[in-house]
């Protein structure tokens, strides 16, 4: 890995997203606690659902999150993990077997029974960003997912595989180089989030996790302490604003900020009394409305995703592994009313997944919109320490961020 600095344990998060570009960066002490020591945020104009569509744009939010980041340290910040979402992410489960050599399962054999797994036909525009293991299998007896060492003669695994679009990758990197930087490992964005937010109990039992933001809506399955699902839903943040614009006849930038400081996701919740003031177009007079006259336009929106939701969830057979609920995170999920509302619509118990096992800047950061920046941090730790994780084995991920890597 890249290191930020000579002696520095320092690693960085960088979240790209459609509404702004976050940078975190934290360190761990000897306890292995996370400390945050900097953050930086700058609104983002160059992205479009998740994906890049203007380099200058993009690459000016990256360098203005990273400056002000590195204003607050003396380290230099050189390498950055990155998540990355959006529409262009597929996935699937797939399972391989390899005869176990010597009788005893080595890091070779798990290495050899994971590109087994990954052995399926991918697009050739889609680029392998993550192989995921569920489970291992030795001599059709389910084991531990850290087999290492154990005795048998033929050894299985069943893996989640995460792809990404080769353009939309190649595209953040070209951004990131842009500000100097070089980037340790692309992470998928709800995988980063559900380390800061998610406790393995509800990983073991299955709970869904929804990472609200502006321009998608990613969501990620687990069950049994693994990734079995990932989703991305179209529909998010950047919606609301744009009916909150289209019908009260005001400024995208207005609207926004109305849906910011006024807006409620349950009409029942506003008092008769409150009144929001809205700018109109063209030099007309500002105009007052009704608060729960708001919340009638963002109501249906939320509505409607959460119903998109709750049919992915269907339509892929795991409305019953997910006995832990729903995890809310993102920007977009922080509006009052909103859990209340989902919890009526899934009929199952909804929190707001708020990060929390750090220190420093908790007063700030104890905000679903840093989820995805501080899990990264989390992430890239565990990937330094060669752990091996229940989510991911290290021997091969190391091996396969070289393979993307190469391919640039």
């Amino acid at each position: 890995m890249a290191n930020n600095g000579k002696n520095s344990n320092m690693i960085v998060g960088l979240d790209i997203g459609t509404s702004k570009v976050v940078c975190i960066v934290g360190k761990y002490n000897n306890e292995k606690n996370l400390e945050i020591v900097a953050l930086g945020a700058y609104p983002s104009s160059g992205l479009k659902k998740g994906v890049v569509v203007n380099i200058d744009a993009t690459t000016d939010a990256i360098s203005k999150a990273v400056e002000q980041a590195q204003s607050m340290i003396e380290d230099k910040i050189k390498s950055v993990y990155v998540g990355i979402a959006g529409n262009h992410i597929k996935s699937l489960n797939s399972q391989g077997a390899v005869g176990i050599k010597d009788n005893e399962v080595s890091s070779y054999d798990i290495d050899r029974v994971i590109e087994s797994a990954q052995a399926v036909s991918i697009p050739s525009d889609q680029n392998v960003l993550h192989v995921l293991p569920q489970s291992f299998v030795i001599d059709n007896q389910e084991v531990s997912l850290d087999p290492l060492g154990m005795s048998g003669v033929r050894l299985e695994a069943k893996v989640h595989l995460v792809t990404c679009a080769n353009s939309a990758v190649k595209n953040i990197e070209k951004c990131i180089k842009n500000c100097g930087l070089v980037v340790d490992g692309f992470v998928l964005e709800q995988l980063a989030s559900s380390h800061s937010i998610l406790s393995d109990d509800e990983k073991e039992l299955g709970v869904c996790l929804v990472d609200i933001g502006g321009g998608t809506t990613d969501i990620a399955i687990f069950n049994s302490g693994s990734i079995v699902f990932t989703g991305v839903i179209p529909i998010a943040g950047d919606q609301v604003t744009s009916d909150i614009a289209q019908a009260l006849r005001t400024p995208t930038p207005q609207a926004e900020d109305i849906k910011q400081k006024h807006g409620c996701a349950v009409s029942e919740f506003t008092k008769e009394d409150e009144t929001v003031e809205v700018l109109a177009v063209g030099g007309r007079p500002p105009r007052e409305l009704s608060r729960s006259a708001l919340a009638d336009i963002i109501q249906p929106r939320y509505s409607e995703l959460f119903d998109l939701i709750k049919a992915e969830i269907s339509r892929n057979g795991f409305e019953d592994k997910i006995s832990a609920g729903i995890v809310f995170t993102g920007g977009t999920s922080k509006m009052e009313g909103v859990v209340e509302l989902a919890e009526s619509i899934f009929q199952t118990s909804v929190r707001l997944g708020i990060p929390s096992k750090f220190k420093g800047m908790e007063t700030i950061l104890q905000n679903p919109i840093y989820a995805t920046s501080i899990g990264l941090i989390e992430h890239g730790y565990k990937q330094m320490n060669h752990e091996m994780l229940s989510e991911q084995n290290q021997s091969f991920f190391s091996k396969l961020i070289r393979i993307v890597k190469s391919e640039y």
